[in-house]
């Protein structure tokens, strides 16, 4: 079981690398056209790095990390989408929320480039470990078996 949940998370943190470099090489690229500091931007910007990223999650761990327990119906949709939108609310939050707190504090005056970064790396590494918990146990969790007793 251990080793199992190991291979899972080493699977997932491959997947994670290669949708954080989407996440944040996207939210980069709309920063970089479009510089801004207006929250309204920074949330629709990191909404639209997010679901890229969420959308190449969903694609690999359905293949990989959890192909065993995949069985890719209405109920696991719509359980993989509430719990991207779980992880979207907190990427967002603690982003944004970082952003700001960065900015006010900051006495040294820190480029906008690496405060966005230090605040998407966090809401990376917050709502990567949420999403991973929700597909764990809740969207992909092993479906039990019905032991049948046969009376003779």
């Amino acid at each position: 079981m251990a080793k199992k949940v190991k291979a899972q998370i080493i699977q997932f943190s491959f997947i994670g690398l290669a949708n954080a470099a989407i996440d944040i090489g996207v939210l980069n690229l709309l920063l970089w056209i479009w510089p801004t500091e207006e929250t309204r931007m920074l949330f629709i910007f990191n909404t639209i790095a997010y679901f890229l990223a969420i959308m190449n999650s969903y694609i690999w761990n359905v293949k990989y990390t959890f192909s065993h327990h995949a069985r890719i119906n209405t109920k696991e949709l719509g359980l993989f989408s509430l719990q991207a939108i779980v992880a979207w609310v907190i990427n967002n939050v603690v982003f944004i929320g970082l952003s700001k707190l960065l900015f006010q504090i900051s006495a040294l005056s820190l480029p906008s480039f690496f405060v966005h970064n230090v605040a998407k790396g966090a809401a990376m590494f917050l709502s990567f470990s949420t999403s991973f918990l929700l597909m764990k146990f809740i969207v992909f969790r092993k479906k039990k078996v019905k032991k049948v007793i046969e009376k003779r």
